[in-house]
Parts: structure tokens; C-alpha cells; sequence
């Protein structure tokens, strides 16, 4: 992402501590924003900001839970008082769930799978919608999978349903903000070496499969587009 210049742009990434979230932030910060690094754990998120510093960018540390209270209308609050605008959005936390039968599934564990992987994207976009609406170019950007977004799987039920859930909420919101500066896409990293996967996959060979650094591309891509311009994009796809 060298030759993209996000120079005074502010982006907020959700899961931002681990994985794809903390190679997204990351990369933002070394083109010129100041990102807005959201994650449950402190520790994790004081380290991505270590590796900001060190690559000579800026970060605001948000420790969240975003099921938890009004964390996410607090945020919004607190955003508005501070910056004119809100640049960049990355939807990102998210959780595996139950692998299990649909039957099975315990129903505290399908609450918070929806909570977290589509209601709380809602609530962000609601909040933050207004800040969203002062950039001159505004991008929101999920993350999605296959399993949910174009295909179902057995015992993937409360992770695909979500995923699913959270595709039509973004097409949604792209087609009410298409006459807006706001510009929505949807990213489908397919298998990468990431805690989720390992949680989902445990006999899988995590060397085997691509970094979360390679996601960078195809968000260097998504930042880029134009609104006529497929809102969904696959990595897969994007490198054949």
C-alpha cells in the first residue's frame, strides 16, 4: 500500500488487535491514517500500537466489547467530539460460533454470534453513519466468507446465517447511500492463517495457508473502487 496516500484520513477497524484486523490497521497506518484500533483485549491492541509507532504512524487504542451496553453509541459520542469526519470503517469482529447442527447449536452461543457478527455492525454503521457522511469519500467495509455469502455448509449455521445477514445489511446500506460519498464493499478473504481458521480447521497445517498480509492488496483494491464497481470482492478472485 506504499503508493496509497491516506494522509490525514481516520480509519476504524474493528478486531483490530489480531489477524486480518491487525494487518488492515496496520496498513492503513503506514499510508497516512490515523487508525482507530478496536478490540476486546488491551495487551494485543498496545502491541499493534508498538508496531504502528514503529512504522511511523499514529493509533487510538479503543478496548471494547461491542455486545456489551452502549459501548458502540458511547463511541460514537466520543468520535464526533474529536474528528470532523470518519474516513474509513472496517467491519471485522467477528466470531466462529458453533460448529454444530442446527438443532444443537446452544442458543446463548447463537445469540452472540448474531450480537456480535451482525448487530453490532448495525449498531456501528447507525452511530457512525453522520461522521461517515462528512468525508469527502467515505469507505465501510465488511468481511465476509464464502461459507454464508455464496454457499451453505453443514454445521456452519450460526457463522454462515450471520455472514449472510451481514452481506445483505451492507448491500442494503450501499444502496441507500448511492447517491452519498459513502462507498461500500465487501471483502471475502477465503482461508488464511488466522485464530478463526485454526479454531474451525484444527488438523489443518496453518503454513499452508496465505498470511493476513495478503488481504492488504485487495483492501489497497476496495479503497480504490469506484461505485459502479462490484461491491463484493473475493481474494481469490482478485488475484486470478
Amino acid at each position: 500500500m506504499a503508493d496509497l496516500d491516506l494522509t490525514g484520513k481516520t480509519a476504524l477497524v474493528t478486531g483490530a488487535s489480531r489477524g486480518l484486523g491487525r494487518s488492515m490497521a496496520l496498513s492503513l497506518a503506514k499510508a497516512g491514517a490515523h487508525v482507530l484500533a478496536l478490540a476486546r483485549t488491551p495487551g494485543a491492541l498496545e502491541e499493534l500500537d508498538d508496531a504502528v509507532r514503529e512504522a511511523g504512524g499514529t493509533a487510538s487504542l479503543i478496548p471494547l466489547d461491542l455486545v456489551e451496553g452502549d459501548g458502540i453509541e458511547r463511541l460514537a459520542e466520543a468520535l464526533t467530539g474529536r474528528f470532523e469526519a470518519l474516513d474509513i470503517l472496517i467491519l471485522n469482529a467477528a466470531v466462529l460460533g458453533e460448529l454444530a447442527p442446527l438443532p444443537d447449536i446452544d442458543p446463548k452461543v447463537w445469540n452472540h454470534t448474531l450480537d456480535l457478527n451482525v448487530t453490532a455492525n448495525w449498531r456501528l454503521i447507525r452511530a457512525l453513519d453522520p461522521l461517515l457522511r462528512r468525508a469527502k469519500r467515505a469507505d465501510v467495509i465488511g468481511m465476509t466468507s464464502n461459507v454464508g455469502g455464496n454457499s451453505s455448509r453443514a454445521f456452519w449455521g450460526s457463522y454462515a446465517i450471520s455472514k449472510a445477514a451481514l452481506e445483505m445489511l451492507l448491500e442494503t446500506y450501499a444502496e441507500e447511500t448511492i447517491r452519498t460519498e459513502i462507498e461500500v464493499s465487501l471483502i471475502d478473504p477465503g482461508a488464511m492463517r488466522t485464530d478463526m481458521r485454526a479454531l474451525a480447521m484444527p488438523g489443518e497445517d496453518p503454513n499452508t495457508l496465505p498470511s493476513p498480509d495478503e488481504i492488504i492488496p485487495v483492501l489497497h483494491h476496495v479503497l480504490t473502487r469506484e461505485k459502479a464497481d462490484p461491491i463484493r470482492v473475493s481474494r481469490k478472485d482478485f488475484q486470478a
